[in-house]
């Protein structure tokens, strides 16, 4: 396993701490935050990109005399 040039024994410790600092329940609770979080991120970034692409495509389009029909 090879996560931001983490290995395995080092995941391993940080998830030992984050227990022993926040306890077993928060630990789950803040997992779950972070993935709801990281999947937010994730759509924005695909929406900004298919709508960057789709005024880029309309603009070749208008610039080329052809107009594009959805």
């Amino acid at each position: 396993m090879d996560f931001l040039s983490i290995g395995t024994g080092e995941v391993l410790l940080i998830l030992l701490v984050a227990v022993i600092v926040l306890g077993p329940n928060r630990v789950v609770e803040f997992g779950r935050t972070m993935g709801k979080v990281m999947r937010t991120i994730k759509k924005a970034s695909f929406d900004l990109t298919s709508t960057i692409t789709k005024e880029m495509d309309e603009d070749k389009s208008r610039s080329s005399g052809t107009e594009k029909k959805d």
